[in-house]
């Protein structure tokens, strides 16, 4: 049986300018936020004796007089024009219903979606019944938040042709909060890899497609063998998603592909191992820091 032994080594010390103690925008529940009475109450605060108070742990948000506390960890709360990636539980009449790691299922209208083709007309009683042949449970899609219902539930669209059925790659499941929101949330790295940053905390990694034909009306999926560079390279990329989560770094383009960069002295496989990942995010921080001075 082969045994993994590791020796204690010498840990470097890096300095970073903004550490986590001195933040005054963190709290954790019972901390007082302000004693001063003209701030409205947000989500995630209480008013305890004339104190505005936290009832959750996370980021104090103030948006002019209103104070809320955004948690660190929670379910995934949709906004309109949020990019998600998420999976198929049900074909329902004119309707899918989404997994997207909110608190209830989101719901894909029939009439949301491209036709095969992209066609412009109406629904017809035909495509109801041939809804399976276009998504059917199990199947991964990104999508795009279009409106949120009163009891919160979501409504998606994969009108774009950048939306839509996703084929070969892996799926990542991390926090919502960790994923930062930018003007787009698809990067195509220069490592020879794409990513989705979905904001409900789903990232998809796939291999960089070539020209893609727009007749698919985004049901067009590559299903040809992914080459070994390219599934190492994903595989890389899949544990430095995993490292930076461990370690709450925000993730977008830059903060991944610089802890991509840091990594490549080590094996794939050794990525994680602990040690070596507080390495490669302490180095990833660095650049980040170096890179907004």
């Amino acid at each position: 049986m082969a045994v993994d032994m590791r020796l204690p080594t010498v840990k470097n010390s890096m300095s970073l300018s903004h550490s986590a103690a001195d933040r005054k925008d963190l709290v954790v529940p019972g901390d007082v936020i302000t004693s001063d009475t003209g701030f409205m109450r947000g989500h995630g605060t209480y008013v305890d004796e004339d104190k505005l108070t936290a009832s959750v742990a996370g980021e104090v948000q103030r948006v002019d007089k209103l104070i809320c506390v955004r948690p660190l960890k929670t379910r995934f709360n949709g906004e309109v024009g949020d990019v998600v990636v998420g999976r198929i539980t049900e074909v329902q009449q004119k309707r899918w219903k989404v997994e997207t790691n909110s608190r209830l299922d989101s719901v894909l209208l029939l009439s949301s979606v491209n036709l095969p083709g992209g066609e412009l007309r109406r629904r017809s009683a035909e495509d109801e019944l041939t809804m399976r042949e276009y998504l059917q449970e199990g199947d991964l899609i990104s999508a795009e938040v279009q409106s949120v219902f009163s009891d919160g539930a979501l409504s998606l669209h994969t009108r774009s042709l950048k939306y839509g059925k996703l084929g070969q790659g892996v799926l990542v499941q991390l926090s919502p909060s960790l994923i930062k929101r930018q003007k787009t949330h698809f990067h195509n790295l220069p490592c020879g890899a794409s990513i989705i940053l979905g904001n409900n905390g789903f990232v998809w990694l796939y291999p960089t497609p070539g020209q893609q034909e727009e007749e698919a009306g985004g049901f067009y999926t590559s299903l040809e063998p992914v080459s070994l560079s390219d599934r190492e390279v994903i595989s890389r990329l899949r544990n430095c998603l995993l490292a930076l989560a461990a370690h709450k770094v925000l993730l977008y383009d830059t903060s991944v592909l610089y802890c991509y960069e840091s990594s490549l002295q080590h094996q794939v496989k050794d990525v994680l191992k602990p040690e070596v990942m507080e390495e490669i995010v302490m180095l990833t921080q660095q650049k980040l820091l170096e890179h907004e001075s």
